[in-house]
């Protein structure tokens, strides 16, 4: 196994080194700890594909890395009986035009023909692409909502989910044996389009998805017109398909964030271009202040998360977490669904280990059958295809996730931040005909099943040495479990990486605690993060909320 030094040299000496790739590699030279932070490793493939910071060497995202990678996934592709088609996109990040055209570029040269977004779309837009365009696999150059200095990989399956545990170890065995210089296959790019191998996709395409979201209308529309709109696409690829759908729904009253408006990888006014962060939202809500929407809606770089504040009756605005969205989303469409007579026997409704625990009352009351999976929408996804697998997939009427995911119809199979501006929008105004803002709406449910109140705690630990400590913290915390945590008495640990849970096996460690109280940890997989997520029960907002500031400190205790 080559050093890292060894192959910082051996990445020097290639003949042809695209030029900002050498100019890096020549100005790190005699640093060491700069040097062995680039080669010390390659960049993880999981079920969310590759995700890193730009930048040369094996431990970062260049077109070397991924060139290596789209090699591998031609050659599994190749050894199955899968459409030899992939469907590519991009968000708006940096290096992300380059990164598609590389990618059709290995894809045309193994024989597979690259269906590409002319233009950067919606990752829900591509899942959409995978199934409608009858392909084999999809890929998003995208890094979510990570900083502008991250890009990513993210790989779809055939049936537009991202892909599963089993098909991931398949794609990174093969990925493992290709050399990111002699071993990848190269077509011209205007070659490959000549020859047919790198098709352009159409607008038909992205006016379907979007047609295909409205027709998952819930109600009857009355009074969304009136809405008045505040949105944000976070410079981002939101902004086409969300004013699309908003003009399909009648809704006029729209006024985008200039500053936010146009596509831009450096995200210069959020860092952390996330809606669940205030600081990304901030831009938003001080137009709020200026135009006083009925709604301010937010949505992510590659526009799969919704993030949404609402009036709260003082003159200012109020942020809505991921789980009250969650959970008003769920109980709008079951009980709008029941009202209308749309409401399919055995409904099913999905989410995750880690979102709200209000979720199983909700569900209760509509006789809706709750199913929970581990982290990651795929999981949602791969849900929705085992009922369509069973021909039953209209018993599927909601999934959504803490992070600010929402779905609400098969028609792709990942989260959808267009889908979720179709919902948010429908509420908001069923709502308001009952006289009532989206935050009265979460307060009446919080006064029926009672203060479940949700927080997230992130500990970072970057760099070679990092990984290291975030594996012996969890292998400390399962060889010495807490009896306790902020005095609270831990009553059961459930450790999802033992066979007992019922799901695949998973790096998660979960306390139920004395009083209904919870605690989980799970490293990130994605970023060099350990996610610690506080959930807390109480008879009032405030009760609740001192019990996850207990959590918090105690959590802070647990990760040192």
């Amino acid at each position: 196994m080559n050093t890292a030094k060894e192959l910082y040299d051996r990445w020097l000496a290639q003949p042809e080194l695209d030029t900002a790739v050498a100019e890096e590699l020549h100005g790190i030279a005699g640093d060491d700890a700069a040097i062995t932070d680039r080669f010390y490793r390659d960049l993880e493939f999981g079920t969310g594909g590759l995700r890193g910071v730009l930048g040369a060497g094996t431990n970062r995202m260049n077109l070397y890395t991924v060139r290596k990678a789209t090699q591998g996934l031609a050659d599994y592709l190749n050894a199955t009986d899968l459409p030899k088609k992939i469907a590519i996109a991009h968000d708006s990040r940096n290096n992300g035009e380059l990164f598609t055209r590389e990618a059709a570029r290995v894809l045309a040269a193994n024989g597979i023909t690259a269906c590409v977004y002319p233009r950067l779309e919606p990752t829900p837009a591509l899942s959409w692409a995978v199934r409608y365009l009858g392909c084999g696999a999809g890929v998003c150059i995208t890094a979510s909502h990570n900083p502008a200095k991250y890009n990513g990989y993210k790989v779809y399956g055939a049936d537009g989910c991202q892909i599963t545990l089993e098909v991931a170890d398949k794609i990174l065995a093969a990925i493992e044996k290709v050399d990111c210089f002699d071993g990848v296959k190269l077509v011209d790019y205007e070659a490959g389009v000549q020859a047919g191998r790198i098709v352009s996709i159409d607008d038909k395409c992205l006016d379907d998805f979007v047609q295909a979201v409205y027709n998952q209308r819930v109600g009857d529309g009355t009074g969304i017109e009136q809405l008045k709109l505040v949105y944000t696409p976070l410079n981002g690829t939101g902004l086409e398909c969300v004013k699309k759908l908003l003009a399909k729904l009648g809704v006029t009253h729209v006024t985008v964030v200039p500053e936010q408006e146009t596509p831009d990888g450096n995200f210069p006014t959020c860092p952390y271009p996330n809606p669940e962060i205030r600081e990304a939202m901030q831009k938003g809500l001080e137009l709020c202040d200026k135009v006083h929407p009925d709604l301010l809606l937010g949505t992510d770089p590659d526009c799969d998360r919704c993030g949404t504040a609402v009036p709260d009756g003082k003159g200012g605005y109020r942020l809505i977490t991921g789980n009250e969205m969650g959970i008003i989303l769920l109980d709008y469409i079951c009980r709008t669904r029941l009202a209308r007579g749309t409401m399919p026997k055995d409904p099913v409704a999905v989410t995750t280990i880690v979102s709200t625990d209000m979720a199983t009352p909700v569900a209760k009351k509509y006789g809706v059958e709750l199913r929970r999976t581990l982290t990651g929408f795929k999981f949602i996804g791969e849900q929705i295809g085992k009922l369509e697998a069973e021909g039953r997939v209209e018993r599927y009427i909601f999934g959504f996730e803490e992070s600010y995911g929402y779905l609400s119809g098969g028609h792709v199979r990942d989260k959808d931040a267009v889908n979720a501006t179709l919902l948010v929008c429908e509420a908001a105004a069923w709502y308001a005909q009952q006289g009532m803002t989206l935050l009265d709406a979460i307060e009446a449910l919080y006064k029926e099943f009672g203060y479940y109140r949700n927080a997230l705690c992130s500990f970072a630990f970057e760099g070679e040495t990092g990984m290291y400590t975030m594996q012996n913290l969890m292998k400390t915390l399962r060889a010495d479990p807490p009896k306790e945590i902020a005095g609270y008495a831990v009553e059961r640990v459930a450790d999802y990486d033992t066979d007992g849970t019922g799901l695949p096996r998973a790096n998660v460690l979960e306390y139920h605690l004395a009083g209904g109280h919870k605690l989980m940890v799970r490293p990130s997989g994605t970023e060099p993060k350990i996610k610690v997520y506080l959930s807390a029960v109480g008879k009032s907002k405030a009760e609740a909320d001192a019990v996850n500031a207990e959590l918090a400190k105690a959590a802070e205790m647990l990760m040192k």
